[in-house]
Parts: C-alpha cells; structure tokens; sequence
C-alpha cells in the first residue's frame, strides 16, 4: 500500500503552497476573498486543509490572482487533481484520523525518539497484540485490526522514494517486558534484523546515559520535500497529535539531536540489544 501518492498529503500540499503564494503576495486573506467575491472562510478552509475536494477552477483562480505560470502552475494543478481520491488506506482511516500512514509515505525522512515502547514501524505481530490487548482503550474487536494495519505501514520503508528512518530508543522499551519473554526475544531479533536494512537506523539510549532532554516522552520528526513544513507526530493512548509549528518543529530537531548525541553508537547499539535478547532467551 506504501507504493502510490496520498490524496490526503497532495491536499495538505496545496494548502501550503497556496497560502505561502498568498503571503508572497502581501495580500490578506480578506483582500483575495473580496477580489475573488468569495467569503473568507471558504478562502482559509482551502489554506487549512479543511477542503475534502478542491476544485480546479477555485485553484486557478487563486493561481490566476497570484500570476502564478509555467511549471509552478502546472505542478499545482497537478496536485489539485492528485489530491482528489482516496488514500490506499481508506479501510483504516477510522484507525489512524491523523492520516499517519500517508504522511509517512510522504515524508523523506522519519527521526523517531521511542522512551517505552518499540517504534510502531519495527514491532513484531506478537509486541504489537500485546501492545493492544494491554490497552484499556483499544475494543477488543479492533486487536487484529491494529495489528494488521501496524504491519502493513512497514511496506512505506521498501516503496521507492520512501523514507529513511533513524530511531533512537530509549533502553527501558528494550527492557520493559511486553508479552512476555519469547514475544520480548523475537522483537529484539527483529530489531537486529531490521538494522541491516539500507534505510533504517537503530540507536539505543542507555541508561547510562541519565536525565537528557526528552525525558517528557517519546515523539517523531516527519520531514517532507522542500518547501513544506515538517510534522512532530506525538502519540498518547488516546489520540495522535501533529503539530506544524516552525517553532515548535525546530524545538523538536534540537531535542532529537540532543538524545541522538548521547545514544550508543549503530554496533555498540546492536550488541546491547543483542545482548538483552540474550538474557530474555535464557530466562523464557
């Protein structure tokens, strides 16, 4: 599913753009409704991405008032028609209301700060079911459901052009027994194996390494194209919360960097968790 375009990103892209074209411009938003006789809502639904299906001639209006040509031109109207289906992932889109799945499909690169749990991208079928069944607030008819749509976003890192993904991991997640010994020793084997992958990075913080910036929780940067906005993606047990703020963005960069600094190195990483997979083994 990670191989085609997302509507939804294409849509979220417009939006940039053409609020971004508005701004260059000088112009208000009360300014292009009244040249274009239409209400300053319907202007700022368009630039929030809070249309469902942006129509062509509302786009080329814009375009026209803005004196936007050429490939600029061409390129947008291109998304406007892309952004007019539905994502690959419209069966779970009652799983994941922030459109997770299609950003990351979208984004070039994903840096992830995990302090409890496995990232979601590298969890076994038996982490991720414990993971649900633990849940007080996930039905039990929707466990298989979670489960299989957490499996399939894993395609987004074999999909050409899709993203690197460097994740650092907090040690008490590797540690912390999820399941239960066996389903604990197959995770760790698979985070050793998924670290051989070309675009994946895994980077453990010991805890050696004591109190460090991120120790409010666990987030991950998701970082598209230029120009567009990055996305800090924060997860709790009951919602998923994505936040475009440049300010709040840049904060986020710092604090990965910060906690990257202090991880072990990709081998010495490797042969902690190695080494906890061990214990794991010895003990099921």
């Amino acid at each position: 599913m990670a191989g085609g375009h997302s509507p939804g990103v294409r849509r979220r892209r417009l939006s940039a753009a053409l609020r971004k074209l508005r701004e260059e411009k000088g112009m208000s938003a009360a300014a292009v409704a009244e040249r274009l006789e239409w209400s300053t809502g319907k202007l700022t639904r368009s630039e929030r991405n809070e249309w469902k299906f942006p129509k062509r001639t509302d786009v080329e209006a814009l375009l026209d008032l803005y004196e936007v040509e050429g490939e600029d031109r061409a390129h947008l109207l291109s998304l406007t028609e892309e952004s007019r289906g539905r994502s690959d992932w419209h069966q779970y889109a009652d799983l994941f209301p922030g459109a997770l799945p299609d950003l990351e499909a979208e984004a070039v690169r994903i840096r992830s700060y995990e302090s409890l749990l496995i990232p979601g991208l590298l969890q076994t079928p038996a982490y991720a079911t414990a993971i649900f069944e633990s849940s007080q607030v996930v039905p039990p008819e929707d466990t298989q459901r979670k489960v299989d749509s957490r499996m399939a976003r894993r395609g987004v890192l074999d999909a050409p052009g899709g993203p690197q993904f460097i994740c650092v991991i907090d040690e008490a997640a590797l540690r912390r027994v999820v399941g239960s010994r066996k389903v604990m020793t197959e995770q760790l084997r698979f985070l050793i194996g998924m670290a051989a992958h070309y675009k994946v990075t895994i980077l453990v913080l010991p805890f050696e390494a004591g109190a460090h910036t991120a120790m409010d929780g666990a987030f991950a940067l998701l970082e598209f194209p230029s120009p567009e906005p990055g996305i800090v993606s924060i997860s709790t047990g009951v919602e998923s919360l994505y936040v475009e703020d440049e300010a709040y963005v840049d904060r986020h960069r710092l604090i990965f960097d910060a906690v990257h600094n202090l991880a072990l190195d990709p081998k010495k990483s490797l042969d902690l968790i190695e080494s906890i997979a061990a214990d794991y083994d010895k003990r099921a």
